[in-house]
């Protein structure tokens, strides 16, 4: 056993939602998600902290009544596709697909749980 669970990066997001089953079968709709852990709350209906794998990464959350907004930004090979893709899962647009400044193609999409989801693909080193 090692100080961390294996193929866990150091650092993941985690994020506090009203429904951590939608947020799940969001993040496996859009973006291909793998779940890992989900523990059901000992204490009543819910869940307590579940974990999901979006390619390289472990997203983490857990449930609360009323959560605070949460950004995250993920970066994908496609961002046109997944983006639709977002939309058609029920995610409501924040930011239309734009390229900034900054070399990146992006955009937001609030997921109608808490969360809005900045997809972006590099088109060059802007770094």
């Amino acid at each position: 056993m090692t100080w961390k669970p294996t193929g866990y990066s150091t650092v993941s997001p985690y994020l506090i939602v009203r429904d951590a089953e939608a947020t799940l079968r969001f993040l496996e709709t859009v973006f291909g998600a793998t779940r890992l852990r989900v523990h059901a709350r000992e204490t009543g209906p819910g869940i307590a902290h579940a974990e999901a794998r979006i390619d390289d990464s472990v997203v983490m959350m857990g449930e609360m009544p009323e959560p605070g907004e949460a950004n995250v930004h993920i970066y994908v090979v496609d961002a046109d596709a997944v983006f639709e893709k977002a939309i058609d899962a029920g995610a409501q647009i924040v930011q239309p697909m734009t390229r900034s400044g900054d070399g990146d193609y992006r955009g937001g999409v609030a997921d109608g749980n808490g969360v809005t989801w900045w997809i972006s693909t590099q088109e060059s080193d802007q770094g």
